[in-house]
């Protein structure tokens, strides 16, 4: 993954160094981004018609890890696959993408005994949108706080 970095330059004095460039990474952190992906789930067991959670918060940010790891291993690898239909529907495919992400989540927290489930495709394709909105919004309030 590529880290998109942003370079600050501070005036030095003295020691013959004319200026001194501090580079600082716009990456969200970890747990920021867990509490990220937890708050964007929680809006979509609450908003969306067959995304349901049952149990306590602890188990809760146990799906946002999940989440996470399959969103940082296997959605890439997904969209790199279905390239060209994601071209060719100008990006919409990539919410069908999303929601299959979403239906292997759900199928990977039940196994585990997480009681998440999404109950059929179009659950998670309007989940997964829900999820995406949230997160978007909520990493920008994030990282215009920084």
């Amino acid at each position: 993954m590529a880290r998109i970095l942003r370079r600050t330059r501070i005036p030095a004095e003295g020691n013959g160094i004319t200026e001194v460039y501090v580079t600082h990474s716009s990456r969200v952190p970890f747990l920021v981004r867990l509490l990220v992906n937890a708050a964007a789930l929680w809006v979509a067991t609450r908003v969306v018609p067959g995304v349901t959670y049952v149990g306590g918060w602890l188990p809760f940010f146990g799906l946002a890890l999940v989440f996470g790891v399959i969103s940082a291993t296997i959605r890439p690898l997904t969209k790199l696959v279905t390239l060209p239909f994601i071209i060719l529907t100008l990006g919409i495919f990539s919410l069908v993408v999303n929601g299959l992400m979403l239906m292997l989540t759900s199928a990977v927290s039940t196994s585990i005994g997480i009681g998440f489930h999404v109950s059929g495709f179009w659950a998670a394709f309007f989940g997964a949108l829900v999820v995406s909105i949230i997160s978007t919004i909520l990493t920008f309030a994030v990282r215009s706080n920084q």
